[in-house]
């Protein structure tokens, strides 16, 4: 596998945490370069039906500094229009969070119909039932509750 290969990877990555990071490290084992685009504010609470607990600019600041990122950039306003970023990237390989709902030969096949060919991996899991960002958003939110009543 040449160094220069360029890998994709696509998510919200609200509240970063060791299973991001771990997302990343895995993605880029496939390359050197890894793009990372992080979801709008307003597609992420279309897509899963409530906001985020952190804005898009927090959680882009987040994944820039993460050791693993090469480059990062918001997505699309629009939910499922982030093709457009793919055939502009033209990455090598495609990685897909365990988690993420698209099939691989549809995107294989979608790809393929503009003369795209990268390598397309689904990621594995890192602890999901200690690091997922619906977990960390409900200690915080507990965490905060605790705080409320300590002051008073």
């Amino acid at each position: 596998m040449p160094n220069s290969r360029t890998i994709l990877l696509f998510g919200n990555f609200d509240l970063l945490h060791p299973g991001h990071l771990n997302l990343f490290r895995q993605a880029k084992r496939h390359g050197q370069r890894l793009i990372v685009v992080v979801s709008r504010d307003a597609v992420a609470k279309q897509v899963r039906g409530h906001s985020l607990a952190q804005s898009e600019t927090v959680r882009l600041a987040a994944v820039k500094a993460s050791p693993y990122v090469y480059q990062a950039r918001l997505g699309d306003r629009t939910p499922n229009h982030n093709f457009h970023l793919v055939k502009l990237i033209k990455p090598d390989v495609l990685c897909l969070g365990y988690d993420q709902k698209w099939k691989i030969p549809t995107i294989r096949k979608r790809l393929k119909s503009v003369g795209l060919l990268p390598q397309i991996i689904r990621l594995k899991p890192y602890h999901p039932e200690k690091f997922k960002s619906s977990l960390m958003r409900k200690l915080q939110t507990k965490n905060q509750k605790l705080r409320g009543r300590i002051k008073r």
